[in-house]
């Protein structure tokens, strides 16, 4: 059983899960927790929520928490280079694939971010078409074009 939070940003309510001792999950819309999560301000969470704040307040540029996003091989390669985009700029689904090593793989890259667990903190909304326009977000594209333009105002 894991723990739950929610915090209250600027995009709504988001919810915070850790298990285990590490983050592995971020949502913007509401979840059943069933038995699943119990409501439980732990350390990491607290700290967590603390790192977004500062993010959306644009004090915070990198996050620096214990993540534990479960998926696919491939989906967490894809992750990984989501880490390496530097706050700020933006990379294509194209250039995300050549990063991993999957030159051809733009659409399993679209993929593996739309599956992102851990959305914001693995930077997701970082990654465009490659004629620089929005393309798919799983929170919404209202939502990632926020984080952009968040970014691009505090970088």
């Amino acid at each position: 059983m894991g723990n739950i939070i929610f915090y209250n940003s600027p995009l709504g309510n988001i919810g915070i899960t850790e298990s285990n001792g590490y983050i592995d999950n971020l949502f913007f819309q509401d979840l059943d927790i069933n038995n699943e999560y119990i409501i439980n301000e732990t350390p990491l969470l607290k700290e967590a929520k603390k790192q977004l704040e500062e993010y959306f307040s644009g004090k915070r540029k990198e996050f620096d928490l214990p993540l534990a996003p479960a998926g696919t091989e491939f989906m967490k390669k894809d992750w990984q280079a989501l880490l390496q985009i530097p706050y700020g700029e933006t990379r294509s689904y194209k250039e995300i694939a050549a990063m991993i090593g999957k030159p051809k793989a733009c659409r399993a890259v679209g993929m593996a971010n739309n599956r992102n667990p851990i959305a914001i903190i693995i930077p997701c909304h970082r990654v465009i078409g490659s004629n620089g326009s929005l393309i798919g977000y799983a929170g919404g594209l209202h939502i990632k074009s926020y984080l952009l333009n968040l970014e691009k105002k505090y970088k």
